[in-house]
């Protein structure tokens, strides 16, 4: 299962998220699920920095199946960072609601 944790602060700011695991749908190469999840969090990170012109802390695994990325903070565009995160947000949980048990998104504070 990919487990997606998403970091918000008390305010509600959204500090960063954690990808790991793997959904396991289907084979190696051939997982939906594993390729919707991977396109969409990484189009996030990528349109955060063409976008906004911000880079943010960005660790992966080298075999795959892990992604952290911590956002920038105290930064001009941190508007448009979190308006982009929570679209990522949007389209994770679109892919939960038919995937469930290949996907989970947990909230921490």
């Amino acid at each position: 299962m990919i487990t997606v944790t998403v970091e918000k602060e008390q305010a509600g700011r959204i500090q960063s998220f954690e990808m790991s695991g793997h959904a396991d749908f289907a084979a190696h190469g051939k997982d939906l699920v594993c390729a919707g999840a991977s396109a969409v969090a990484f189009g996030s990170v990528n349109a955060i920095i063409a976008l906004t012109g911000q880079t943010p802390d960005i660790r992966q695994g080298k075999e795959g199946g892990y992604l952290k990325v911590v956002l920038p903070s105290a930064t001009n565009r941190e508007q448009d960072i979190q308006l982009i995160v929570r679209a990522m947000i949007v389209s994770l949980q679109t892919i939960e609601q038919d995937y469930g048990q290949h996907i989970q998104i947990i909230f921490k504070k």
